[in-house]
């Protein structure tokens, strides 16, 4: 590891560093431990080590690879470069910096040994103080019932619908229209779409002019109902 981080850091210790933890059969661990920085709170602000420096240790598990007194030495000697960088000085950040980059590695070393012998037992990985990485992604609900999102398009005046799949839906119409006085649409515009990617492109809208879409499915015995309006100004 090289270089400086950023000052906020959070980052998990098998996902983004370059390594991944094998337990003791050799299978992926799907267990991943969290580790958080910022530069002025505790270096352990993501571990759940109320007593200071804990031994990590399972029980029929090899030695850890990081000599815990040591690991100790450099948290203290971080906390004291945290404390001299609060008045700004290059030097004392750069310093702050680079021991960051010494305890960061030294943790990331000890959270491979947690992931890769904890048997993916939850219990046993929380008794070493780590906390565990989400193991999902938090996804963004869609805008209504039809629509999954509208975005800018790349060009001024252009945005991209993008659809929600509909059973049975042989296309799809999309529609859209400026508002005007007392928020009431006004003409509107249709554009056909054969499936739900890629987005519906729409082109030609004044900017800073705000609009409302909606979309509806098109089946072998007609139509589904237009769906909500969902809102956005042009840009």
């Amino acid at each position: 590891m090289c270089g400086s981080r950023p000052d906020d850091d959070a980052v998990t210790a098998s996902g983004g560093i370059g390594a991944f933890a094998l337990n003791s059969n050799g299978v992926l661990s799907s267990l991943k431990a969290f580790i958080s920085f910022t530069s002025s709170s505790s270096p352990f602000a993501s571990l759940n080590w109320s007593s200071g420096i804990e031994d990590v240790n399972f029980a029929g598990a090899p030695a850890p690879p990081v000599d815990m007194p040591a690991l100790k030495a450099a948290t203290e000697l971080l906390s004291a470069k945290i404390a001299t960088a609060a008045d700004g000085g290059k030097t004392a950040i750069a310093q702050r910096n680079h021991q960051k980059e010494v305890v960061v590695k030294l943790l990331v070393q000890l959270a491979h040994y947690v992931e890769a012998n904890c048997k993916d037992d939850m219990t046993i990985f929380l008794s070493s103080g780590f906390t565990p990485a989400a193991s999902t992604k938090k996804t963004t609900p869609p805008v209504s019932e039809s629509i999954r999102k509208v975005d800018p398009g790349v060009n001024s005046g252009d945005m991209q619908v993008t659809l929600m799949k509909f059973p049975g839906a042989a296309s799809y119409d999309v529609r859209w229209a400026a508002v005007g006085a007392g928020g009431v649409p006004g003409e509107w515009t249709t554009k056909p779409a054969a499936a739900v990617r890629p987005p519906v492109l729409i082109t030609g809208l004044t900017p800073g002019t705000t609009y409302v879409f909606q979309a509806r499915a098109v089946t072998q015995t007609g139509y589904s109902d237009w769906s909500e309006s969902v809102t956005r100004i042009a840009v």
